[in-house]
C-alpha cells in the first residue's frame, strides 16, 4: 500500500496537490466534473487540517499537440483559426478553479495564466486556508520532457511551493512528469490521496494477490492493446472472457471465419500463443458462441442475429448473442473477484449495446452477491454510466491508461513516490 494523507500531520503546512483535472472543456465550459468530483474528499480532508494553503495543479489536454491538429483540421477545410482563443476555450485552467469554487463552496484563487514558474511569493502572500490552482502544467515542456535534469527544473520550482507533495491523480500515475512523479525528489513527504489509496487497494491485489475465483473480462477493439494485461492476469485468472472487436482476432486464431468484422492480422500468432498458455495454466478462455452483425458498422445498420461463431462475408460482428450472455453468466456466477476492461460490443450504436449492458448487469449483480468487482478504462467506464449502473459495482477506476498499466503488473512512478 501508500502512505497517505492521513500518515501527515498537515497542520500549517503548505500543501502542493497534484490532481487530474483533465476534463473535457467547451467553449471555457466543464463538460464532465467526475474527475472534479473524485477529488473532493482529499482536498476537503486537507483543508480540515488547518493548513497554510493548498496549491492544485494538474494538466488539462495537450496544448502544443491538440492546438497543431486543430490547427491542420482548419487549414484542411478551408477556415481561419485562432490559436489563442482555441487555448482559452480548452487548456485554461481558470474556469476549472471558477468550477471548483462552486463545489466547494469557498474561494479558489487562480495564480494567473503566465504559467507555473515564480509564484512562491505569491501563495505565501495568500492568507492561512487558501485555495490555489495554478496553470495547466502542460504549457511548459519540461512537464513531459524525457530530459530528467528538465523535467526537474520544473518540479524543483513546483517543490518549492509546498512542505507536503500530495498525489491523488490516478489518471496520470502512469506519466513520469514533473508534477506526477519528479517533485518527490524535492519535496517530503510525498502521500497520496484518498482517491489514489482507493485505485491502489483495489487494483494492485487483482494482480497480486486477488479472492479466488478471479474471473476477468478483457474487451476492446484490439488485441495489441491488451497483450499484456491478458499475460498479467492470466497467473491468477479462473477464465478471460474475450469480448469486443479483438475477440475476432482470437475466433480467427482458432480457424473460425469472421466474415468483415475487425482482425488485427499480425496478432493472430499472439492470440494463438495466448490461447496455448491459458491452456497450460488451466484457464478458461471465454469467446463468443453467437453474435449480433451488421453489413456495416453505422448506428444506423440493421441488426443480423447469427446463431453461430462463425460470420458469413458480408457481415461484421458488433455485439454478442444471448448464448454467448448465457455463457457469461455461467463463468461469472462463482466468481468471488471481477476485474472488467473494455467493452463486448459496439455499445455506443443502440442496437449494438445490449451485450455489454447485460455484462454490466452480471457485474452489478455479483457486487450484490459479495464479490469483489472492479471496472477500469474509459470505455467500460463510460458503459457502466451509460446503464446507470456505476454505483452497483466496487470500485470504478478513474484511470484509463493508469489502470490498464496496473494490471499489466507495472510500477506506475505517480503511485511508487508515495510509498514512502
Amino acid at each position: 500500500m501508500i502512505k497517505t494523507v492521513k500518515s501527515v500531520n498537515l497542520a500549517g503546512k503548505r500543501v502542493i496537490m497534484r490532481v487530474d483535472f483533465n476534463v473535457p472543456m467547451k467553449d471555457g465550459v466543464v463538460q464532465d466534473d467526475t474527475r472534479i468530483t473524485a477529488a473532493l474528499p482529499t482536498i476537503n480532508y486537507i483543508l480540515d487540517q488547518g493548513v497554510k494553503t493548498l496549491t492544485l495543479m494538474s494538466h488539462l489536454g495537450d496544448p502544443a499537440k491538440d492546438s497543431k491538429k486543430a490547427k491542420e483540421k482548419a487549414e484542411k477545410d478551408g477556415k481561419s483559426f485562432d490559436e489563442a482563443a482555441y487555448i482559452r476555450g480548452r487548456h485554461r485552467m481558470a474556469p476549472i478553479a471558477a468550477y471548483l469554487e462552486k463545489k466547494l463552496g469557498r474561494s479558489v484563487i487562480f495564480a494567473g495564466e503566465d504559467g507555473c514558474y515564480g509564484k512562491k511569493a505569491f501563495i505565501d502572500s495568500q492568507k492561512d486556508g487558501s485555495v490555489i490552482m495554478l496553470e495547466n502544467t502542460r504549457f511548459h515542456k519540461e512537464e513531459t520532457s524525457k530530459d530528467a535534469l528538465e523535467r526537474d527544473k520544473l518540479a524543483k520550482e513546483l517543490a518549492s511551493y509546498g512542505d507536503v507533495f500530495v498525489n491523488d491523480a490516478f489518471g496520470t500515475a502512469h506519466r513520469d512528469h514533473a508534477s506526477t512523479a519528479s517533485i518527490a525528489k524535492f519535496v517530503t513527504p510525498a502521500v497520496g490521496g484518498f482517491l489514489m489509496e482507493k485505485e491502489v487497494r483495489f487494483l494492485e491485489p487483482i494482480v497480486t494477490n486477488p479472492e479466488k475465483p478471479l474471473v476477468a473480462i478483457i474487451g476492446g477493439a484490439k488485441v495489441s492493446s491488451k497483450i499484456a494485461v491478458l499475460e498479467s492476469l492470466l497467473k491468477n485468472a479462473k477464465a478471460l472472457v474475450i469480448g469486443g472487436g479483438m475477440a475476432y482476432t482470437f475466433l480467427k486464431a482458432q480457424g473460425h471465419e469472421v466474415g468483415k468484422s475487425l482482425v488485427e492480422d499480425d496478432q493472430i500468432g499472439t492470440a494463438k500463443n495466448i490461447l496455448e498458455a491459458a491452456k497450460k495454466a488451466g484457464a478458461e478462455i471465454v469467446l463468443p458462441l453467437d453474435q449480433v452483425a451488421a453489413e456495416t458498422f453505422d448506428a444506423a445498420a440493421s441488426p443480423v442475429a447469427v446463431d453461430s461463431r462463425d460470420l458469413p462475408a458480408n457481415l461484421m460482428g458488433l455485439d454478442v448473442g444471448p448464448k454467448t450472455i448465457a455463457l457469461y453468466k455461467k463463468v461469472l456466477d462463482t466468481a468471488k473477484t471481477i476485474v472488467w476492461n473494455g467493452p463486448v460490443g459496439v455499445f455506443e450504436f443502440d442496437a449494438f449495446a445490449k451485450g455489454t449492458e447485460e455484462v454490466a448487469k452480471l457485474v452489478a449483480e455479483a457486487t450484490g452477491r459479495g464479490a469483489i468487482t472492479v471496472v477500469g478504462g474509459g470505455d467500460s467506464v463510460a458503459a457502466v454510466n451509460k446503464f446507470g449502473l456505476a454505483s452497483k459495482m466496487s470500485h470504478v477506476s478513474t484511470g484509463g491508461g493508469a489502470s490498464l498499466e496496473l494490471l499489466e503488473g507495472r510500477k506506475l512512478p505517480g503511485i511508487e513516490v508515495c510509498r514512502g
